[in-house]
């Protein structure tokens, strides 16, 4: 008799009020289905409902019984898929079942050391006779191990009952430790089975696949077994959505300033920082902590539907946060020592070979939020940092302070005659080297020399700091506007460093962050509790399949697109406060993003519509600018940026100039603007080319990364802005993913421009509307009337009430908070 797997239909998501027009009825109906589909049937030969394809012949009196697939019949149903996609990215980024495994334990068997380590040091060594205060037992003068390290039973006595205290808890918190291993190996052998079983690809095979690949495996998977039953089929935003739920909340929650990232401290002032362990007290208390908003991995608490629930939930989200920081106030100083062994211990070997790595940068934890795209993995965010970390690095170090540089050099003179002086002496007697404190002066001396070499400038470096923050823009996608023409001031540079700080300053506020954490979080965090319970309510919708999200991660434009960055909007609509809109272009250029990485992703209407529209429009400003005797506008100006980028880029771009121009694009540009453009002999080509000579980047700048840390789909994407521009379909490059890359720095300039010319025909509508209206004599006082006149308001002030209220950009619950 025939069979079917045992699977449980019922919906991941209660009904809640979050729901937008869910049709339960309808999974009630393939449920319903399947079952009579899968029910058991016996080939009777009186049965006339035959199946089409019968391999076996009617009156063979053979009865078939069809055995499930329990391989493939256990992945029916999976309830929480936020946690199983999660695995799923990790096991293919962390390389397979075994590197995570030996990973695993190697953490646990970090902990266990440190712990025997301390306690061993501490206990089991005769310190006096180790630093010959004392002579060895045996009062010969030659120091053995023996002579210095404790027997077992002597160390034994030597702890302290402190100290069994500290082993007990520590054994404890191991226990822990090792029972969550088993529990992540248990897990992840699931993941194994599923990728072998299921999406045929072995652990061999990881480091040769896509992210995108094994995100198309899953969708066929999904269409044959339904891992989730509330729709048919998943697309590529909603497994996004699953393992990027709560990073999409903090990336709104950063983008409209509610995370609790600059604050002050005394004698430093103004600090902006984001420490890891920041991240996780505000991970915890949002999203996974008891009494967060959040229910489970995928369901906001029903109470944030109701309005009038606001100064509830206010005050027990800051009453959450309050206990969160008081234990963290009291676990801070084993934090701090625990931070400190761990740190000492992970760089102790790298700082013996190259002192000089504490003077590298590093991404902030701070920069890497502000700067990441809604719906983006860690490798694609990591790919695209790493593409601009030599620009970066560029950027900051030709900047240099000429006092330091003078105190640096002489510091690097003293420090480095004394350092030959010692070395000289011990390289005549080596007994100098034994002389108390002498190697302590040499490491001392040693490190001198590093800073000072810091501060010292390149003599041969070339100072270009607006185009390497072209450079950077193009990569990173999101700075400020108002740095533009700018780069060159200390204002930018400081603000810049934020984002990209030296390894030295992440390591000292990694160490103190347990003693700063619980103060940012009562007196900072804490006051936008209502706040953020608002956003919660505002920002967060129901999708069908996948639960609640952030309005945002939809990256509807429509609904959450900024005014600068459309092209469809009128001057008018640039007065208006966009109560629902992101600074930066943060939805318009996520979208732009995800479309270029997902190609085979079916986009809303409006989403189309928008890449569409940006295509067309650079296309009719290149036929604009090369058939008339004006050439400059947004797209020339991103052409001449995207060129300087690097050797690789500025060949793409000269492949665009070089392209006669397409039946196509002049039909479609005829179409966009009737009458054409005056033709003229134009030098176009000649004067882009000029500007494209000079190049700041290196010769390789589109690195190359593994199939598995790469971006997108092996044959790149389908239809790109390049693509339309070339009017061709052919390859602009030998690497098709490189096409991607490219295809997004073009277009992160070509919007920044937009939105530039956006809000210079903003201001000169500002400006326009304030000459239009009565000079300063129609406020002059009346004959004979009392009281002072009233002061005319002035063109400044004027401007800045209309502008500010643009800026604002605040949420309807959230009043005027900047974002």
């Amino acid at each position: 008799m025939m069979s079917s797997p045992n699977i449980n239909y019922s919906s991941l998501a209660e009904a809640n009020p979050f729901r937008e027009n869910e049709q339960h009825d309808e999974a009630t109906t393939k449920a319903d289905d399947a079952k009579s589909f899968t029910a058991a049937a016996h080939l009777d030969p009186l049965n006339d409902h035959e199946p089409e394809n019968e391999d076996t012949p009617r009156n063979s009196g053979i009865m078939i019984h069809m055995v499930p697939e329990t391989g493939r019949a256990r992945w029916n149903h999976i309830e929480d898929l936020d946690s199983f996609f999660s695995r799923m990215y990790n096991y293919q980024q962390k390389h397979g079942f075994q590197v995570i495994i030996l990973d695993e334990v190697f953490q646990v068997l970090e902990f266990g050391f440190v712990v025997w380590l301390l306690t061993f040091v501490t206990y089991c060594i005769r310190h006096d006779v180790l630093f010959g205060d004392a002579l060895p037992p045996g009062n010969h003068t030659k120091t053995t191990l023996s002579d210095v390290i404790r027997p077992t039973g002597e160390c034994v006595t030597q702890i302290s009952w402190f100290a069994y205290l500290v082993i007990f808890i520590a054994a404890i918190y191991l226990g822990f430790r090792v029972l969550k291993m088993i529990y992540h190996i248990t897990q992840y052998a699931d993941i194994k089975k599923f990728y072998n079983t299921a999406l045929g690809i072995e652990d061999s095979d990881l480091d040769n696949t896509t992210w995108h690949e094994v995100q198309q495996r899953i969708r066929k998977v999904q269409a044959e077994q339904h891992m989730c039953i509330d729709k048919e089929s998943l697309t590529e935003l909603d497994i996004y959505h699953r393992v990027l739920r709560f990073k999409n909340y903090l990336v709104a929650l950063m983008n409209k300033q509610l995370l609790p990232v600059r604050f002050h401290l005394p004698f430093l002032g103004e600090i902006c920082s984001l420490s890891r362990g920041m991240l996780f007290n505000i991970d915890f208390i949002l999203f996974r902590g008891p009494g967060s908003p959040f229910q489970n991995n995928w369901q906001l608490r029903d109470e944030f539907a109701v309005r009038s629930n606001q100064t509830e939930l206010a005050q027990r989200l800051s009453k959450l946060i309050l206990c969160v920081a008081l234990v963290n106030l009291l676990l801070a100083p084993v934090i701090f020592i625990w931070q400190l062994i761990y740190f000492s211990f992970s760089y102790a070997n790298i700082l013996r070979k190259e002192p000089s790595a504490l003077g590298l940068r590093t991404w902030s934890n701070y920069g890497r939020l502000y700067l990441r795209h809604f719906n983006e993995l860690d490798h694609e965010l990591d790919a695209r940092l790493n593409r601009a970390y030599e620009y970066a690095d560029r950027y900051l170090s030709s900047f240099s302070s000429p006092l330091a540089a003078v105190i640096a050099r002489n510091l690097l003179f003293v420090s480095g005659g004394l350092l030959l002086l010692i070395l000289a002496f011990g390289i005549y007697e080596e007994h100098v080297f034994q002389v108390e404190h002498v190697l302590t002066i040499i490491a001392v001396l040693t490190v001198v020399g590093v800073v000072c070499r810091t501060l010292i400038p390149d003599e041969n470096m070339i100072w270009c700091p607006e185009q390497l923050m072209t450079a950077i823009l193009a990569h990173v996608h999101y700075l400020p506007t108002e740095w533009k023409q700018h780069a060159h001031t200390a204002l930018v540079r400081n603000e810049f460093s934020n984002f990209f700080q030296f390894k030295a300053g992440y390591l000292l506020s990694e160490i103190f962050s347990p003693f700063v954490t619980p103060f940012v979080l009562i007196l900072v965090f804490r006051p936008k509790a209502m706040e953020i319970v608002k956003f919660f309510r505002t920002f967060t919708v129901s999708v069908r399949g996948v639960g609640n999200v952030c309005s945002f991660a939809q990256m509807d434009v429509r609904k959450h697109g900024n005014p600068d960055w459309q092209l469809n909007s009128d001057l008018e609509e640039f007065a208006k406060p966009q109560q629902t809109s992101l600074v930066g272009g943060k939805t318009e250029m996520s979208l732009v993003r995800f479309t270029l990485n997902n190609p085979e992703w079916q986009m809303p209407k409006e989403a189309s519509l928008f890449i569409k529209g940006i295509r067309e429009h650079a296309i009719e400003e290149l036929v604009h600018a090369k058939t008339s005797t004006i050439h400059e506008n947004p797209l020339t100006h991103s052409l001449i940026s995207f060129g300087t980028i690097g050797e690789e880029y500025c060949s793409i771009a000269n492949s665009v100039l070089a392209t006669q121009l397409s039946p196509a694009q002049m039909e479609l540009s005829q179409s966009l603007r009737p009458g054409g453009y005056p033709v003229a002999g134009s030098d176009f080509r000649q004067m882009l080319q000029q500007n494209l000579t000079a190049s700041v980047g290196p010769l390789d700048s589109m690195r190359r990364l593994r199939l598995s840390k790469a971006e997108g789909r092996l044959e790149g994407p389908a239809d790109t802005l390049l693509y339309s521009l070339y009017g061709v379909e052919p390859r602009l490059s030998k690497n098709p993913m490189s096409v991607g890359v490219a295809d997004m720095c073009l277009s992160a300039l070509y919007l920044h421009e937009l939105s530039q010319q956006k809000r210079k025909a903003r201001q000169s509508r500002i400006v326009e509307m304030e000459d239009e209206q009565p000079g300063p004599s129609h406020w002059q006082r009346p004959p004979g009337a009392g009281g002072a006149a009233p002061q005319p308001p002035s063109a400044s002030s004027s401007r800045h009430n209309v502008i500010t209220s643009k800026a604002a950009e605040s949420t309807p619950l959230l009043g005027s908070i900047r974002s």
